[in-house]
This record gives C-alpha cells, structure tokens and sequence, in this order.
C-alpha cells in the first residue's frame, strides 16, 4: 500500500480491517447520539438547557464542546446519522489520524462559528460535523494532488452537494447556518493541517 500526501502512512492494515473499523467508530458514535436524544426526550430536552450552545456567553465556550451530541428531537437526529456514517466512513478509510483531524477540525470550528456570531437561542446538533466531513472530502484530493480523491469528491458532489444551500442564511430557515459554516470551514482547515504535516514529514 502506498501513501498519499496528506493522510496516515501506510501499515499492514488492510482496507477490510480498516472499512470494519470505521464502520465500528462510526457507528457507534452515531448510536451514542441515539442513546443520548433517548434521555433527552425522557427529560423533556432539558439537557439541552444545560449543555446546549448559547452564543458569546461565557459558559457558552464549554457547550462548544457538548452541542453537536444533543438534538431537538428524534427527527433531528436521524437526518444528521446517516451523512455521519457515509462521510465519517469515507474519511476514516484514510486512517483513524486523519478521521479524529477531521472530526475535531469541524466540531471546534462549528462551535466557534456558533459562539461568535450565533443568531440566538440555543444551538444543538452534529450537523455542523456533517458539513465539515463533508468539506475535508470535497477539497482534500485537490491539496492531496490525488485524481482519486478529487474522483470522489466530484461523485460526493453530485450526490449530496445540495445540502451546501445549508450554508446560505436565507435558505437555513430555522437550522444553525453558522454551525454549518463553521463546520465546513473546518474540514478545509483540517485538509490544510493534514498537507501541512505530510509535506513536512516528506522533507
């Protein structure tokens, strides 16, 4: 197995093993989201008066970090689960460095985005995380120099790239366009510091 710039150097896991893994990681984050909107609805969603993002509030900054595992409702959650588990899957197959690159890049991003210019209110849910997956996918093959991966991004594209009207604020409605924002300025960045980082082992 070769590498390619910008992702996990090569190791004698095969991509069977690795698919299974991400299947697993993924997987069972989504499960926890599950597990947790199920207490959420058992308590009327009051976790999400506690733990979920108020903008540019002072206990807001901890929320960054607890926002994007609550919901609003069952609904909420299973339109986020299953763009987590495709785009979570693919980014993983890159290996588990690249994976948690990806997901921290997008959570912290879409919290700070939230934080500093929320409209309001309280914010939940891991859709912010959903755009930032998605981003890396789109522009890593361009950083990475890799055809295959700029392939996969314009299949991606073209499957899903109708939920980027996500990101303009007169089509979000009532969904958090500031969380998707800075999500998928996120992805970018994580792509940018994965280059980064194989460009300066490759010296």
């Amino acid at each position: 197995m070769l590498d390619t710039p910008g992702d996990a150097p090569a190791t004698r896991e095969t991509p069977a093993a690795r698919a299974k893994g991400g299947l697993l990681v993924v997987g069972s984050f989504v499960v926890l989201l599950f597990a947790i909107e199920l207490v959420n609805m058992v308590t009327l969603h009051a976790l999400n008066g506690v733990f979920g993002l108020r903008p540019r509030s002072a206990d807001g900054v901890l929320d960054i970090f607890t926002f994007p595992l609550l919901h609003a409702n069952l609904n909420h959650v299973l339109s986020n689960a299953l763009p987590l588990i495709i785009f979570g899957f693919l980014v993983f197959m890159s290996g588990l460095r690249v994976f948690l690159t990806a997901v921290a890049c997008s959570w912290l991003g879409s919290g700070a985005a939230v934080w500093l210019i929320g409209a309001g209110g309280i914010t939940v849910g891991a859709s912010g995380l959903v755009f930032g997956l998605f981003a890396f996918l789109l522009v890593r093959g361009f950083f990475n120099r890799s055809w295959w991966q700029i392939l996969l991004s314009v299949v991606l594209f073209m499957a899903y790239g109708s939920i980027l009207f996500g990101l303009i604020p007169s089509m979000a409605g009532y969904v958090s366009w500031q969380a998707h924002l800075g999500g998928a300025a996120g992805g970018v960045l994580a792509a940018v510091v994965l280059r980064a980082r194989a460009a300066a082992r490759a010296r």
